[in-house]
């Protein structure tokens, strides 16, 4: 019978010698995220159903309820639950190994290559760095901390190749590497040419589609409610709970609505996402990207709040990079307007210390709200 075994292990080698010693076995494998808080990490292994548990000094902790993985499963792996509970997505050894040959192939991936893991490996931004380290026996080096001193170390060691969150990109210089992947949020401003922009879920093994085109055998359309699907053989085979919500002949509704422009998909952000104030629709990452080239202002994130008035209002959240800055209402306001139509003006404004962000960079509204703001008027 094969199970299902967690490693609650920090990157690095020990990390990878678990991972193989599970598959050997013929094992699937939960990757626990290791900015989990206790309480969270015993509800996952819970609600997932796990046999064992790695920890520190190889050491097996033992569950009860488990539940057996299907011949052929190699990996569950929790959604970013940033909007809600997270799900275990199951992966099979094939969908794993076409991810790694598509993403290999655009990459032009060898074992001269030199990865550089930065990213939580319980989400498979991350994870796959490990995954196309260990098929193409390329050097791989684990940092736990991104700043511009970790990277001039680990470029100075020969990495070349590394996987980021846009978030980061505003405080670094990443261009000494071939190649940086960037996913999990969307990124904004001028990005340097080493750069490669990418989309995908955990449900198609991280990113399948680079720089807005599809990697070899990834097909993408738009639904009549401009929804975006994917049809690839990188797709999960089902959830946790036995779910599967692939639709006719293997397409996936990703959730996410967007346009096919010039050929290229451009993203517009979660069908739940989508902001009605007033009769109009507004989508918060153009407004956060208009946001965003304000000198003044450090990080920004734009959601929909409700309003009596509007039924919802635009609503940012901005850090600033002077605490001190004098910035009114209306001065954003009237930025947003020389980009965008009026109606995308944000009506409220809060300044926060900082942005709450998960692993992969999304913003964590339920921490938000309950931090504590200052209103701009």
């Amino acid at each position: 019978m094969r199970e299902l075994i967690a490693i609650d292990l920090p990157p690095g080698p020990d990390f990878v010698i678990a991972l193989n010693e599970i598959w050997n076995n013929g094992d699937a494998v939960l990757p626990i995220d290791q900015r989990l808080p206790r309480v969270a990490r015993e509800e996952l292994l819970k609600q997932l159903k796990v046999k064992e548990v790695i920890t520190s000094n190889n050491e097996r902790l033992h569950l009860d309820n488990s539940q057996p993985v299907e011949d052929g499963d190699a990996l569950v792996i929790a959604t970013s639950g940033s909007t809600g509970t997270p799900k275990g997505v199951v992966h099979t050894h094939e969908s794993i190994n076409s991810a790694i040959q598509i993403t290999g192939t655009r990459l032009n991936c060898s074992s001269d290559d030199h990865w550089l893991a930065c990213l939580s490996l319980g989400h498979v931004g991350g994870l796959s760095v490990v995954l196309r380290a260990m098929s193409y026996k390329s050097k791989l080096s684990f940092v736990d901390h991104i700043d511009q001193d970790s990277i001039d170390t680990a470029l100075k060691s020969g990495a070349t190749m590394t996987s980021l969150v846009p978030t980061v990109l505003q405080s670094v210089d990443v261009r000494q590497f071939r190649t940086v992947l960037i996913g999990g949020a969307q990124a904004s401003g001028e990005l340097p040419p080493n750069v490669v922009t990418t989309y995908g879920l955990t449900e198609t093994m991280g990113g399948v589609i680079y720089n807005g085109t599809p990697l070899d055998q990834v097909e993408i359309r738009i639904s009549a409610e401009t929804e975006i699907q994917i049809k690839s053989p990188t797709l999960f085979r089902c959830y946790r709970d036995s779910t599967d919500t692939k639709i006719t002949s293997g397409w996936f509704n990703t959730g996410d609505l967007g346009e096919l422009v010039g050929g290229k998909l451009k993203v517009h952000g979660r069908k739940d996402e989508l902001i009605n104030t007033g009769g109009y629709k507004v989508w918060p990452s153009s407004v956060a990207t208009s946001i965003q080239q304000i000198d003044q202002v450090s990080d920004v994130v734009v959601a929909g709040t409700p309003d009596d008035k509007w039924g919802s209002a635009v609503t940012a959240w901005i850090v600033l990079k002077k605490p001190a800055t004098t910035l009114k209402l209306e001065d954003i306001r009237q930025h947003v307007k020389t980009t965008l139509p009026d109606y995308c003006a944000p009506q409220k404004i809060y300044i926060v210390a900082e942005i709450p962000r998960s692993a992969l960079g999304k913003p964590k509204f339920v921490e938000l709200n309950k931090m504590v703001t200052t209103q701009l008027s």
